[in-house]
C-alpha cells in the first residue's frame, strides 16, 4: 500500500512540471506584444518621415524622436527576445525538446537550451544588451550642462566596456575548459 502512494505521490510531482507550461505561454505571448509595440514605434518614425523636409524646425525635433522612438524599439525588441528565450528555454528544460529547432541546419542554436546554467547564460547576455540600450536612450535624452555630468556618462561608457569585456572573458575561458 505505500509503495502505491509513493508511486502516486511521484507521479503527480511529475507531472506538475507541466504547470511551467503557463509560463512558457505568457513569455512567448509577451514576447509577441512587445515585437508588436516595436515595430508600431518603427511605425511612426516612418509615417512621420514623409514630413521630415518640411521645415528645418520640423526636422531637428522629427530626428529626436526618430532616435527616441527606434532606440525604444531596439530596447523592446531585445526584451521580447528575453522573454521567448526565456520561454522556449522553460519548454526545452521542463516539458520536452522541441525537435524542429534541435534538426534545423539553417538558424543558430540561440534558442536551443539543455541546461538551466545555459539559459541564465543566454539570458544574461540579453539583459546586458537590454541595459546598455536603455542607458543609450537615457544618454541621448539627458541634458550634459556642466562637468559632473560628462564624467557620469564616462563612467557609465567604462562600466558598459567592463561588463561587456568580462562577459567575453568568461565566455573564452569556458570554451578553453
Amino acid at each position: 500500500m505505500l509503495k502505491i502512494v509513493e508511486k502516486v505521490i511521484e507521479r503527480i510531482l511529475w507531472e506538475s512540471r507541466f504547470m511551467i507550461f503557463l509560463a512558457v505561454i505568457a513569455s512567448v505571448l509577451a514576447a509577441f506584444v512587445l515585437v508588436l509595440i516595436g515595430t508600431y514605434d518603427i511605425y511612426i518614425v516612418i509615417k512621420d518621415a514623409t514630413h521630415m523636409f518640411s521645415s528645418k524646425e520640423y526636422f531637428k525635433e522629427f530626428h529626436k524622436e526618430a532616435i527616441k522612438n527606434i532606440v525604444s524599439a531596439v530596447d523592446v525588441y531585445l526584451i521580447a527576445t528575453v522573454l521567448l528565450i526565456f520561454g522556449l528555454g522553460l519548454y526545452e528544460l521542463f516539458i520536452s525538446k522541441i525537435d524542429p529547432m534541435e534538426k534545423d541546419t539553417k538558424s543558430s542554436k540561440i534558442l536551443v537550451v539543455h541546461t538551466l546554467d545555459q539559459l541564465k547564460e543566454k539570458l544574461a547576455k540579453v539583459i546586458l544588451m537590454v541595459l546598455i540600450v536603455t542607458f543609450f536612450k537615457y544618454a541621448i535624452e539627458f541634458k550634459y550642462e556642466d562637468i559632473k555630468n560628462l564624467l557620469f556618462l564616462s563612467i557609465g561608457v567604462f562600466l558598459i566596456a567592463l561588463s561587456i569585456y568580462f562577459m567575453h572573458k568568461g565566455h573564452d575561458h569556458k570554451e578553453n575548459h
